[in-house]
């Protein structure tokens, strides 16, 4: 009676570990990079002087402002320009797995900035529908601007919230404590909606 035995060489070795599975749908992520990088510009131009695009679609008063250099308007747009890029940064980071407080923080900005984001384009686009359908009034000069704010900004806002919201919801179904993250995104979320509704009670913003 024999027994075989594998030779050292054919000794069963531990398989070796996998790798990382890709990141689906980390476009999501970048998408809204693209768009803060895609809002920041104006930003930026307007506040170095440029007035493209400025005076047919933008309220009378900021043409103004830009146009006159005001400096305290300018430091605002520099601001709004660094927040927008900021929000890029956020999108990216999104696009992968964090430590636990990064992605924390990741969420929660997420949250808020899609809330925040669509809060506002909705807002521009029911002024425009109301006005449009004649349910309120708007300074014959102002027609068309209000156009402007219906089918551009406040798109376009909708579309940037959406995208923040998306790739946010993309990131928590990644990370390995989703409920507790996902409770981040939901704190986030409602301190935006919180703030936009007192910016609406108290008339500023």
């Amino acid at each position: 009676m024999t027994t075989d035995y594998a030779a050292p060489s054919e000794a069963v070795r531990p398989a070796p570990p996998r790798e990382p599975r890709p990141h689906p749908r980390r476009w999501l992520g970048f998408a809204a990079a693209a768009w803060g990088v895609l809002f920041a510009l104006p930003s930026f131009a307007w506040a170095l002087g440029g007035t493209f695009g400025v005076r047919s679609t933008v309220a009378p008063a900021l043409v103004k402002l830009a146009h006159d250099r005001v400096t305290w308007f300018l430091a605002v747009l520099w601001l709004t320009g660094l927040l927008k890029l900021l929000g890029a940064l956020i999108g990216i980071g999104l696009t992968r797995r964090r430590g636990t407080w990064a992605g924390r923080f990741l969420v929660f900005c997420g949250g808020g900035a899609a809330v925040l984001l669509v809060w506002h384009g909705c807002q521009f686009v029911l002024h425009g529908v109301l006005v449009e359908a004649g349910a309120r009034a708007v300074a014959p000069d102002l027609a068309g601007l209000t156009r402007w704010y219906l089918y551009l900004w406040g798109p376009w806002f909708v579309a940037g919230g959406l995208a923040f919201a998306a790739a946010t919801v993309n990131h928590v179904r990644r990370h390995d404590g989703r409920r507790e993250v996902r409770l981040y995104g939901w704190a986030g979320a409602l301190g935006a909606l919180l703030l936009s509704l007192a910016s609406v009670v108290t008339g500023i913003g």
